[in-house]
């Protein structure tokens, strides 16, 4: 497949993303500045945060002192349900920008599809990116009833949605109508926060290949054209989940890894929302 430590996709307004990235919630103060500087040290290129996650402030601090060009960096971040509607969203945008200490982001996500303000955030989001604030917008937790709503009255496609999304959350007619849509999907929880890590069926295919559980979850993922994003903290692990660059999962073992499906959730179901 030719992946490589510098692989991206390309999105759908002609940017391209890195396919695989660091996630940083529950990491704040020290613990995320350090691991952001460990990840760009091991060669990642996409940061991914929250104003939610109340890191925003240190990992801009990181992605500074890391003396990296910043355009060189992918840096994504999200607006918080209580901050939904037009005027409430572009400020909340100039706060984590402000927070960031950066003159754009190259991802601004709706984090969750608030009922009956998403669309009005969505305009927000649309203005943003018009403004040259944000090089793409996208979508998170968007189901596909979500995204049918959205693409209804804009033009503006979402260039990403991510989701929670493993081997065994095998969300496969999201996955498909996304892009299907020129969508690209971003996996959070990809390692299922270390739940299904003793899989014996992950385990023997570690095995085969001389890799670990987490290393064949990110390889599965990113054999699907979805972009990873394994949140850690630890230095080993950071170095670990990148580097997943020097083999490829056969059809028999993609198949037998996309048949581990039990809708397996760390997270809310968003089909729950409105």
């Amino acid at each position: 497949m030719g992946l490589n430590i510098n692989s991206t996709l390309k999105l759908n307004n002609g940017i391209y993303i890195p396919i695989i990235g660091l996630g940083t919630w529950s990491l704040t103060g020290k613990g995320v500045y350090y691991s952001v500087l460990h990840a760009l040290e091991a060669g990642y290129r996409l940061i991914d945060t929250a104003a939610m996650y109340s890191n925003e402030r240190k990992i801009g601090e990181a992605v500074k002192d890391a003396n990296i060009p910043r355009e060189d960096i992918f840096i994504t971040t999200k607006i918080w349900n209580s901050d939904h509607g037009y005027d409430k969203a572009l400020k909340a945008f100039e706060r984590s920008l402000k927070k960031l200490n950066m003159s754009y982001v190259d991802l601004y996500l709706i984090h969750w599809p608030v009922s009956g303000l998403r669309n009005e955030t969505w305009k927000a989001l649309e203005k943003i990116y018009e403004d040259g604030k944000a090089r793409s917008i996208g979508v998170s937790n968007f189901t596909i009833r979500h995204l049918n709503e959205l693409l209804g009255p804009t033009s503006t496609i979402p260039a990403v949605n991510q989701f929670e999304f493993s081997p065994f959350l095998y969300l496969k007619e999201l996955m498909d109508f996304c892009q299907y849509k020129n969508i690209v999907v971003e996996a959070y929880c990809p390692l299922t926060r270390g739940q299904k890590l003793d899989n014996s069926q992950l385990k023997a295919i570690g095995q085969k290949y001389g890799k670990t559980s987490a290393q064949v979850l990110l390889r599965w993922g990113i054999q699907h054209d979805v972009i990873q994003i394994p949140k850690s903290g630890s230095k080993n692990h950071i170095i670990e989940n990148i580097n997943i660059f020097d083999f490829v999962l056969d059809n028999e073992d993609m198949k037998q890894l996309d048949n581990l499906n039990e809708d397996f959730r760390n997270v809310d179901n968003p089909s729950m929302w409105e």
